[in-house]
């Protein structure tokens, strides 16, 4: 007579199938770095606090913040850059998982048949997100030399 069982080999490969499922999964964090240029959202106040000083050359300036949205120049030739950033972070997170199991018949050689199993399951959805809103507008004043003359700024956050 055939005898059907489960093999403990089948239980343990069933179980590391379940584990590598969850194991793929990345955070919200990690996707937000997998976003281009990090560098670019990253111009803050702080960042042209210190990195920006008055008789700096345009060459620095362009190193430290990158290049400008917007250039203009005066009627007494000196230059203004402006630099406006608008960022609108979105996280969103998502967790999901289920489970279930089940039993079934079998018979050993010389009993009866036995009938019955176990069937259970677990099913759980769970989520949140955030917006954020940023603004940066730097403005920065050049002489005729090329030079930092003077910068100011304004940061909003909502």
């Amino acid at each position: 007579m055939n005898r059907t069982s489960f093999h403990p080999t089948y239980v343990l490969g069933a179980l590391v199938l379940l584990a590598s499922q969850f194991a793929g999964c990345m955070s919200a964090a990690q996707h937000s770095q997998s976003l281009h240029s990090a560098a670019e959202r990253e111009l803050t106040v702080g960042i042209v606090q210190k990195q920006i000083t008055k008789g700096m050359s345009q060459a620095d300036v362009a190193q430290a913040l990158g290049s400008p949205n917007i250039v203009t120049k005066d009627d007494a030739g000196d230059e203004t850059w402006i630099y406006d950033k608008i960022a609108t972070e979105a996280s969103y997170s998502h967790d999901t998982g289920s489970f279930a199991a089940a039993g079934g018949a079998g018979k050993a050689p010389g009993e009866s048949l036995l009938l019955g199993g176990l069937i259970s399951s677990y099913s759980r959805n769970a989520g949140a997100s955030a917006t954020t809103n940023r603004t940066l507008t730097v403005v920065i004043k050049f002489d005729k030399q090329g030079k930092v003359k003077g910068f100011s700024y304004h940061a909003s956050k909502f």
